[in-house]
């Protein structure tokens, strides 16, 4: 089948998979297997909404590659991946959601076949792709093998970003940029949540100029009122009421790259609270951008946000970001360090966070966020969606 989806070049994916061998070499891996889609996707391309039967991409540390999933998605991997045919490898139909069989016990099959079954094999233990059960048949069927938890080793190989990702994690700020836009033309009092959340799904997939929109990890959050005390609520088909203020919490996302961005949107005259509040997050945001550089940890960009915060008199008792980049759904974190005061992770050039400053008080709540990128001198912004309290 003719290839028709490569967003990386050969070499680009060539030196991501050395990255992950290197790793799994430090930690006594002689084979890997990933179930993340993410992973899968930054190390050969495969991309597909498949994720939800069982499949991964299988790599050793002495040069052996292959995908394997559901057979009606070897296609997938024909056209999104440069694998040879014999590397794409799938199971029956009728392994799928079979209580009798599992996919993992083919798989094992497989391992045996190429002589692997002896080895030291490491997996995506705490993984929202892998289960119980997948490591119960792997462990059952390969009593010679070490299984080892793997969890999060390709995450950390992607923390810092090629140029070709930071041009479409750019893409996709454009894309978030015209999503607000057309927030501000539609939204009004009298207009139904769902009728908002319609209008933002439609320009976030329109796009922005030649730039096509993808589906984003997380559906759009939104708490109005009193609801904007829960930081992640979705929409229903209430009315949007005069003088009532909401959050959005909202991402752009280009070839799977997304670029969060959330707002606090207020449909007439802001009440105070929420100006007091915007001043102060407009201050402490400022001040913490300028320390996301090379050589300072997670802890410390984290520190000067909340020290900040808490000298105006607020507090927050969770994470004030985390890293972003490539990723499907649930969730568009990457799901290793975090923007904490006891992170003590070295940040380095080319790392990409959303920094999450939102607050949520008893009965409303108020977010304003920025994607961010770490540079010598600071956080280059994503995107470039105003920094203030949006009013309508």
């Amino acid at each position: 089948m003719k290839q028709q989806r490569r967003r990386f070049s050969t070499d680009e994916y060539k030196a991501r998979q050395d990255k992950v061998r290197k790793a799994m070499e430090q930690r006594g891996l002689d084979l890997l297997i990933a179930s993340d889609p993410s992973n899968m996707c930054w190390m050969t391309g495969f991309d597909g909404w498949s994720f939800y039967v069982h499949q991964c991409v299988v790599i050793g540390a002495d040069g052996e590659l292959f995908w394997f999933g559901r057979g009606i998605d070897a296609p997938t991997a024909q056209i999104t991946t440069d694998l040879a045919e014999p590397d794409i490898i799938s199971y029956p139909d009728d392994y799928v959601m079979n209580p009798n069989q599992h996919p993992m016990e083919y798989l094992a099959g497989i391992l045996k076949e190429k002589g692997l079954q002896s080895m030291t094999i490491g997996v995506e233990m705490d993984n929202y792709y892998f289960s119980a059960k997948a490591m119960q048949s792997l462990a059952t069927a390969l009593t010679d093998a070490t299984f080892v938890d793997a969890t999060a080793l390709v995450n950390w190989q992607r923390a810092i970003k090629s140029a070709q990702e930071l041009e479409y994690m750019r893409r996709a700020g454009k894309i978030i940029e015209s999503v607000y836009k057309r927030i501000i033309d539609v939204a009004r009092p009298g207009l139904r949540k769902n009728e908002l959340i319609a209008e933002i799904q439609h320009a976030g997939i329109l796009g922005s100029g030649d730039y096509f929109g993808d589906y984003t990890a997380i559906m759009p959050l939104i708490g109005v009122g009193e609801e904007a005390a829960a930081c992640h609520l979705t929409w229903d088909g209430e009315v949007l009421e005069k003088d009532t203020g909401m959050f959005l919490e909202l991402a752009g996302a280009h070839v799977r790259y997304h670029c969060p961005c959330s707002r606090t949107l207020y449909l007439g005259k802001p009440e105070q609270k929420y100006l007091d509040v915007e001043k102060i997050m407009h201050d402490c945001i400022d001040k913490t951008l300028e320390v996301f550089k090379p050589g300072n940890t997670c802890g410390e960009v984290a520190a000067v946000f909340f020290d900040n915060l808490e000298r105006s008199g607020y507090k927050k008792d969770n994470r004030c970001g985390y890293p972003i980049g490539l990723s499907y759904p649930p969730d568009w974190g990457e799901r290793t360090m975090s923007l904490r005061r006891t992170d003590n992770t070295v940040l380095k050039e080319n790392m990409t966070f959303h920094f999450m400053p939102g607050l949520w008080f008893d009965n409303w709540g108020f977010e304003m966020t920025e994607s961010v990128v770490v540079t010598e001198s600071g956080a280059e912004c994503l995107s470039r969606v105003p920094r203030k309290l949006l009013v309508g």
